[in-house]
């Protein structure tokens, strides 16, 4: 006799205060439970009823659930127990998790990265599909062959990746669809076979410890995922403890000075070229505090009212107003006459991009990011600049310039960080004055 009943696992407190809804399986005195991935409160739990209580805000929806969780439980288990008297408790909750032991690392992966490409985010989605791939290319790695060829062969995949790209373009979704059919069991990803990646990624992508974290971080967070959905135990875990611990390293950022910002704009170029927006391009970023090359490149006439810029920043929605700079309004004075209506892109890079379809902005903007960082290169070059000059450098070289002559409350609101700490961790890359004298006093003292 098999019995099936809702209960609310008092014994397993969870942290936010809620306890776990599960179904419990009873036969031959042994018992299991098949958590439902909800909780609540104590107080909205009908003991006697095994329902949650009308007081819950969600009450109707989660009854309707439970009863049909309920249902498929009780139906499995009495077709399995008329089947075979001698199955366990065990075996049917296994029926009813519906074999939850063999779902793949990559499915879950996949199923992750396809939410937040619906959901419009393409940057994140396409670096978590590289992610997938770099993981692929260690499953596969052959052991029979040299290192060097391993790499070879590496290099020769990712070159008929790019060339396939460019032919017939790229599908994300078809991508995803060939990800969620490879197989990588949760169980093994331990600690062993992270140490393993951790190798694999240095030795055979070249990647340094930074991105290597990132990669991990990544796991973990599918891992994470997978223990939600009961699809892992969490004893399993590989992070933390005395386990895999992620530390996130800092590198050094380096940004132009006064006089290298100088001659880049001193730089004369033929106007409407190529190399000529791109110059305009970064100082415009670096004129405005380092804003993103993204969100400059799909500034309209309409984003600057009254002498100010207004905008919402691409990467996390936030309002923005900044004066604009005197500098920046000469920039802008170049293209006004190009202007046909306030709804215009000031910069030509996304002019054939239809700017309500996200995927197709995401592509162009990506595209034209490449072609502004070849094209920075020679301005470099022109300059005279061995700085490393790519898109990004325009913030840093606004923080190195800022360096400590600028608040960081004021410099908080320039960067648009959400925290105070963020400011400050970024800024004291650029901040050496103490550290300077510190060692010319020990030196020369």
């Amino acid at each position: 006799m098999v019995t099936v009943k809702i209960v609310l696992r008092k014994e397993k407190r969870k942290r936010d205060g809620t306890y776990p809804l599960a179904i419990r399986i009873i036969k031959n005195r042994k018992v299991k439970y098949v958590h439902t991935n909800q909780s609540i409160d104590i107080k909205f739990w009908d003991e006697k009823e095994r329902r949650v209580r009308k007081s819950h805000p969600s009450s109707n929806r989660l009854n309707n659930y439970l009863l049909t969780k309920l249902k498929e439980a009780n139906d499995i288990a009495l077709k399995m127990d008329e089947e075979d008297k001698l199955i366990s408790s065990n075996e049917i909750k296994k029926k009813i998790k519906g074999n939850r032991d063999n779902v793949s690392f990559f499915e879950i992966a996949s199923e992750h990265i396809k939410n937040k490409y619906e959901a419009g985010k393409y940057t994140a989605a396409n670096t978590e599909i590289s992610k997938l791939r770099n993981i692929e290319e260690f499953l596969i790695l052959n052991k029979r062959v040299s290192r060097e060829k391993n790499i070879e062969d590496i290099k020769r995949r990712r070159k008929e990746r790019i060339s396939k790209a460019r032919k017939i373009g790229r599908n994300y979704l078809e991508d995803l669809k060939y990800y969620s059919r490879l197989k990588l069991d949760f169980q093994d990803i331990d600690t062993a076979f992270i140490s393993r990646y951790k190798s694999f990624c240095v030795s055979y992508l070249g990647q340094k410890s930074r991105t290597i974290t990132n990669q991990l971080i990544f796991i973990r967070t599918i891992y994470n995922l997978a223990i939600k959905a009961n699809i892992i135990d969490s004893k399993n875990y590989p992070f933390g403890g005395d386990k895999e611990v992620i530390r996130i390293k800092s590198g050094n950022k380096i940004g132009l000075n006064k006089d290298e910002i100088i001659r880049i704009e001193e730089l004369v170029l033929e106007r409407n070229t190529t190399v000529w927006h791109t110059k305009n391009v970064f100082l415009f970023s670096y004129y405005f505090a380092g804003v993103r090359i993204s969100d400059v490149l799909e500034m309209k006439w309409s984003d600057f009212v009254d002498g100010r810029l207004y905008y919402q920043m691409n990467k996390n929605e936030k309002p923005v107003s900044l004066k604009i700079p005197e500098r920046a309004l000469n920039i802008l004075n170049e293209y006004v006459t190009e202007k046909r209506s306030n709804n215009d892109l000031v910069f030509p890079f996304l002019k054939k991009a239809d700017m309500n379809n996200k995927e197709d902005v995401f592509v162009k903007t990506r595209n034209a990011t490449k072609l502004l960082n070849k094209y920075l290169k020679r301005i470099a070059e022109l300059c005279g600049i061995e700085k490393k000059l790519s898109n990004h450098i325009a913030r840093h070289s606004f923080g190195n310039i800022a360096g400590e002559n600028v608040h960081p409350l004021m410099l908080q609101k320039l960067y648009r960080h959400s925290n105070l700490k963020t400011t400050i961790n970024y800024q004291a890359n650029f901040i050496h004055k103490d550290a300077d004298d510190a060692l010319d006093k020990v030196l020369n003292g």
